[in-house]
């Protein structure tokens, strides 16, 4: 995939995810400064799956996928995130999540391992 397609196509995806240009442009860079998640990414947009080979500490893209729907879910019960019914602010999200997580993984994780939905007994 050349490189102008796939800025077309981070520029897109944002624009369907409420994002701005701005927000395009950094995600672009920090993209291109992970040559791993960039291949999974470039994976994503020519499968329309995951392959699941890039990893911070062992956790995936769809690790936080799963992980934003857990921790998101009181929220997306009353629609306030922006990312109900909106598949592509999602996969955005967790692909940036995963890029920030490569700089600096430990609150990612921290997160990811203690920041859970509400639908379990003794949640709180």
């Amino acid at each position: 995939m050349n490189e102008q397609t796939l800025i077309h196509f981070i520029h897109e995806l944002c624009l369907h995810a409420g994002e701005d240009q701005t927000f395009a442009d950094t995600f672009w860079e920090k993209l291109r400064e992970d040559e791993e998640i960039l291949q999974e990414f470039i994976y994503y947009i020519t499968h329309s799956s995951f392959s699941c080979k890039a990893k911070v500490e062992g956790y995936t893209v769809v690790d936080i996928m799963v992980w934003q729907m857990d921790h998101f879910k009181a929220r997306l019960d009353r629609d306030n995130t922006g990312t109900r019914q909106n598949g592509d602010r999602m996969l955005l999200l967790a692909f940036d999540t995963l890029l920030n997580m490569r700089l600096d993984p430990r609150p990612y994780i921290q997160k990811l391992q203690n920041e859970t939905g509400t639908d379990y007994p003794d949640k709180y």
